[in-house]
């Protein structure tokens, strides 16, 4: 008899240790976001004056990254690709499965004949109801053409044939309102932060995201066919708005997404916030060149309106020495100022119950560093 409950307590006591195991690999596991940059290699894409379609993807795709990165110590990035390389489509697909990622981002540039067409759009899985999306679906997939035995692959799906997206019309993506939510927030971000004229959330058959297992969307920076989106989408100043844009909706999405997994305590890491991280990654070696006059001053960026506010505004929270800026028409206001990185991050911290979405912003002789 004893050593039958012996026995069964070493049963019992090796169950409670996997479950245990299992529980806190679970607990640990990290929140993993796929980042795709589409085309590459052989595929360029589409092809502007200046700059072909893979490049500009590449580079946003890899600022995201380093954003997310910086300020998420529990999120994995994986890139479907690093450099300028092929990757076929049903690949893209399966690195993100393989990975069990939580999130999958593909980052396009748009194309049309019309010149004039201009503006950002985000897409998620589903049967094009009109014309036009059916195009740059059409388009993107285009790029299995370069693909070994891409008919037997994709089952003899022919991406220039309308015929073949009647296959999108059943699918039923059980991850839809999760894709339709990043994708809103992206558009939001881009109207917002980039200033872009927003082309709005969109369905369309994309290959890429078909057998994807997780919330996903395909984002379209712009379009390389307008002359003056193909310069904003070749600088580097407009390549690092629109990660940070994208950045910004990512962020909303993951403080959900904590918070419905009772994740108390914030994973973002408190500095840098992505304005700083792009600043000093922009600026530094410049203003090491300079002779020392030049005065670099931090301050904490707490809320916009499109009005100016009186100070003991309920908006500021009882917050006083309440100072503000004017860009482009609105009134965005700051709290702190320090030449001091380190103490106006300490400010920040003690500001964020009351200012969750603050954000430090450096000025250089009086002019704010974008």
């Amino acid at each position: 008899m004893e050593n039958k409950n012996y026995l069964l307590q070493l049963f019992i006591a090796g169950i409670f240790l996997l479950l245990s195991g299992t529980l806190l690999n679970a607990a640990e596991k990290p929140f993993v976001v796929v980042i795709d940059a589409g085309h590459g290699g052989k595929d360029p894409g589409a092809i502007g004056k200046v700059i072909k379609e893979k490049t500009i993807n590449l580079a946003v795709a890899l600022k995201l990254g380093a954003l997310i990165s910086a300020n998420h110590s529990d999120t994995r990035v994986v890139y479907t690709r690093k450099n300028d390389v092929f990757v076929e489509l049903d690949e893209r697909a399966a690195i993100a499965n393989r990975a069990k990622a939580d999130l999958f981002i593909s980052i396009h540039t748009n194309a049309a004949r019309t010149r004039s067409a201009r503006g950002t759009e985000t897409y998620t899985l589903g049967l094009a109801r009109s014309e036009e999306n059916l195009e740059v679906a059409k388009r993107e997939n285009s790029a299995i053409l370069l693909e070994d035995n891409y008919q037997e692959k994709y089952e003899g799906f022919d991406p220039n044939s309308t015929e073949s997206y009647i296959i999108f019309e059943f699918i039923h993506n059980k991850h839809l309102e999760q894709s339709i939510d990043l994708a809103s927030g992206i558009q939001k971000e881009f109207c917002n932060t980039a200033k872009r004229t927003d082309r709005g959330v969109r369905q369309a058959g994309f290959l890429v995201l078909r057998k994807t297992s997780m919330p996903s969307v395909l984002v379209e920076l712009g379009y390389i066919s307008n002359t003056e989106e193909e310069k904003y989408l070749a600088s580097a100043n407009g390549q690092q708005t629109l990660a940070n844009s994208i950045y910004k909706a990512f962020r909303s999405l993951k403080r959900s997404y904590d918070k419905r997994n009772g994740v108390s305590v914030s994973s973002e890491s408190k500095t840098p916030t992505e304005e700083i991280l792009i600043n000093k990654g922009k600026n530094t070696v410049t203003e090491n060149k300079k002779t020392g006059t030049d005065k670099t001053i931090y301050k904490i960026q707490i809320l916009t309106s499109d009005k100016k506010l009186s100070s003991n505004d309920r908006r500021f929270k009882g917050h006083k020495n309440i100072s503000f800026y004017n860009e482009k028409g609105l009134y965005k206001y700051t709290i702190g100022e320090s030449s001091d990185f380190q103490e106006i991050s300490r400010l920040r911290k003690k500001i964020l119950p009351d200012f969750k979405d603050a954000f430090v912003i450096r000025f250089v002789n009086g002019e704010k560093q974008n």
